[in-house]
């Protein structure tokens, strides 16, 4: 599939209509962007790769050599997932950059015309290039960019059906205790995907509060505790409790049970420790009466 794809695109650029190279729907993927790639590259510091960004050349054999290094250790999975979130997204465009990801200087897809409505263009330029009859397309261009947004869009929607299905699935474990896994952070939370199931759901902050306070770091992909220094960061084991599902608004809402093995200390809240001794106190004094 990739050589039908490259070759096709390969063959196309060389053909020119007028000393102009013929408008053709090309696959491209940028090079990862500079300051995601330098947080990525820090936080993989801390787990002994080092990153050459030097070229892009340089930058994909960091990349090959850190997945390759990762195999089977702890950190493995956390690294080709927050690697994936640093690339660029591929699009389709009539200006060839090359397709960095798969290191090809040429690529388009070609292979599956009856589901993808970009490779029906390709199909077209490539018969008129064979058939030495060719009729450049007005606006083509603009046609890729909208190929481009309708592929977005599908996947949007496939991650909000995969959402909804998933909070359907949670409503039956509300109360529920499971393992899971922090899959992102942000300055109101972290999210947690759920070992067994992979449902993901949102630990907001209020409900670490009595815990500690946290701050976001960036750097890290992490929340640490200011005074506790407790890291929640992605790729952590955690333990959840499912605390409610709303399938309106696909969320799910998980409580902080445990972190690995450990179930985290609550910091007392110093006016319910005063009402308490009140009470007490109240108690006793009736006691004695």
């Amino acid at each position: 599939m990739l050589l039908a794809n490259r070759t096709v695109a390969e063959h196309v650029s060389k053909v020119t209509v007028k000393n102009k190279v013929v408008p053709f729907p090309y696959r491209v993927h940028d090079v990862p962007d500079e300051e995601k790639l330098k947080v990525f590259a820090t936080f993989a510091a801390r787990y002994g790769h080092r990153f050459n960004t030097h070229t892009s050349q340089a930058i994909a054999g960091s990349f090959n050599q850190m997945l390759e290094l990762a195999k089977g250790k702890p950190e493995q999975h956390v690294l080709e997932t927050l690697g994936i979130r640093t690339m660029a997204k591929a699009v389709y465009t009539t200006d060839n950059i090359g397709h960095y990801g798969l290191g090809f200087e040429h690529y388009c897809h070609f292979t599956s015309p009856i589901r993808r409505y970009p490779d029906v263009l390709v199909h077209r330029v490539l018969l008129e290039c064979l058939e030495q009859d060719i009729k450049p397309i007005k606006h083509l261009e603009q046609q890729c960019r909208h190929c481009s947004d309708q592929e977005r869009r599908a996947m949007e929607s496939e991650r909000a059906a995969n959402k909804y299905k998933q909070v359907e699935y949670m409503q039956d474990y509300v109360g529920g205790e499971f393992d899971a896994v922090v899959s992102g952070v942000a300055s109101f939370g972290f999210w947690a995907e759920t070992v067994e199931h992979k449902c993901e759901g949102m630990v907001p902050m209020s409900d670490l509060y009595d815990i500690d306070e946290f701050e976001l770091m960036e750097g890290e992909y992490a929340l640490v505790g200011r005074r506790t220094k407790l890291r929640f960061g992605v790729g952590d084991k955690v333990k959840v409790r499912v605390v409610s599902t709303n399938l309106e608004k696909r969320q799910i809402d998980y409580s902080l049970v445990g972190v690995g093995d450990d179930t985290p200390k609550r910091r007392i809240n110093t006016n319910n420790k005063m009402q308490g001794k009140t009470q007490a106190a109240k108690k006793k004094t009736g006691r004695k009466k």
